[in-house]
């Protein structure tokens, strides 16, 4: 078994928002983008994880396959962002393919086309999370460009990878509709998207960036009323 070792946040055993049935979340530490409204970053430092082997994971999942089976479940692997932490995650991945369990890489798509390749070639889902398709409104929500992103989800499309794509929709910043019509445009050309979803942006995280001593810029933004996150899905949800 491979002791190929990465930084772990944490982990939970019985999610079920992250993929298909019962899912393993596993939470890499470290991630290169800095989002506004992120709600975990806890787990931006790489070194704030604590040392797993992939050899440790993959003996844990082995105790809750069945129920991960009975379900139509899996492996999720998340953070943070997977990327961060490429040759961990490609072994990890790889081992959770050849146990027999379903795997999905829950990701900003913040990596090289390389290093995309590799981790997909081990992936039977992506959830790939777009946070604008504004190239300027992205960079200011993330601090990075989308371009990476946008060439990860390409990418899926010519290996068949099944994805899931996310947007957050937070009012003042990422709601501008003729940017939301422009990406449902886009995301038609892609037959590998099974689902869009259109998460609405919510402050629950907010007390860990004060935990951290981080200044939370979105603290006056409120969640999305009703009429704008329904006709915001309208265009957007396959």
């Amino acid at each position: 078994m491979n002791e190929q070792q990465g930084y772990v946040h944490s982990i939970e055993t019985g999610g079920m928002v992250d993929g298909p049935g019962i899912r393993y979340v596993i939470f890499f530490a470290g991630c290169a983008l800095r989002c506004k409204y992120c709600h975990n970053p806890d787990t931006w430092k790489l070194l704030d994880g604590r040392i797993y082997t992939v050899k440790e994971i993959v003996a844990d999942i082995q105790k809750y396959k069945s129920y991960l089976k009975f379900s139509n479940g899996g492996v999720t692997i998340t953070g943070g962002d997977p990327f961060v932490q490429i040759n961990f995650l490609v072994e990890l991945l790889k081992a959770c393919m050849e146990a027999g369990i379903h795997t999905a890489l829950d990701t900003s798509g913040y990596a090289s086309h390389d290093n995309a390749a590799r981790a997909l070639a081990y992936t039977d889902l992506l959830i790939l999370d777009i946070k604008s398709f504004n190239p300027v409104t992205y960079k200011e929500l993330t601090g990075v460009k989308i371009d990476r992103t946008l060439e990860v989800l390409k990418l899926s499309q010519r290996l068949g990878t099944p994805t899931i794509v996310r947007f957050v929709l937070v009012p003042g910043l990422t709601d501008n509709l003729e940017d939301i019509q422009k990406m449902a445009d886009f995301l038609k050309g892609f037959d590998n998207i099974k689902k869009v979803e259109v998460l609405p942006f919510h402050k629950m995280g907010e007390y860990k960036w004060k935990a951290l001593g981080l200044a939370y810029e979105l603290a006056d933004v409120e969640p999305p009323d009703a009429g704008l996150l329904a006709k915001v899905k309208g265009i957007l949800e396959i």
